[in-house]
């Protein structure tokens, strides 16, 4: 039997990707495009803790959400939970230009999901260090993908396709995200035959 899981986005790249993240378990992922105001913060646990509670508010069942940011080594961890608003102002062949070209293009790329049961709220994260690629490379189409190399791979996520979701950040967090599910389920199941 498959359960649903509910997802607040408005992002489809991102309801694609965490879709094919979970489609060999018993979950479903529906989408909730209720809005919902993010605070600007740096950090992206404080971030996404807030979130999740207002999109379970807004929808009344148990929801995940989730962030990714960039942790660029040359700014001492920054933009980190402002990578959005960061780059969309520069966009990939600025961050590229800036960062992939300079003595130190180390980057660490995070993404911290939230789950919301109304009861508690627990966060999974995943992370998976790289560099910043000299120019972009790979189809544009899903923010920062054609500039992240992760390390031991020569390819940009953008350039990788279907094998970026082998071993990403999302991958990483995800895995977490569904041994906990399973485990409460389980749990839950033996609690009812008792």
């Amino acid at each position: 039997m498959d359960i649903n899981l509910y997802f607040a986005t408005k992002n489809d790249y991102k309801f694609e990707e965490f879709k094919n993240l979970i489609k060999d378990t018993q979950y479903v992922i529906r989408k909730s495009t209720a809005p919902i105001e993010e605070i600007q913060t740096e950090n992206i646990k404080a971030l996404v803790e807030d979130k999740v509670i207002k999109a379970f508010h807004k929808i009344r069942r148990p929801v995940f959400v989730d962030h990714t940011g960039l942790y660029l080594e040359i700014l001492d961890g920054f933009p980190g939970g402002l990578t959005e608003i960061f780059w969309k102002r520069t966009e990939n062949a600025r961050l590229a230009q800036l960062f992939g070209n300079s003595d130190n293009p180390t980057v660490t790329a995070v993404t911290l999901i939230g789950y919301c049961d109304g009861q508690s709220v627990r966060t999974f994260r995943g992370e998976l260090k790289g560099v910043i690629a000299p120019a972009p490379r790979g189809p544009e189409g899903f923010q920062w993908d054609p500039i992240f190399i992760p390390d031991g791979h020569t390819q940009t996520f953008a350039e990788m396709g279907d094998k970026k979701h082998e071993i990403s950040m999302r991958r990483l967090a995800i895995n977490q995200f569904i041994a906990y599910l399973d485990n409460s389920n389980d749990k839950h199941y033996q609690q009812r035959r008792h």
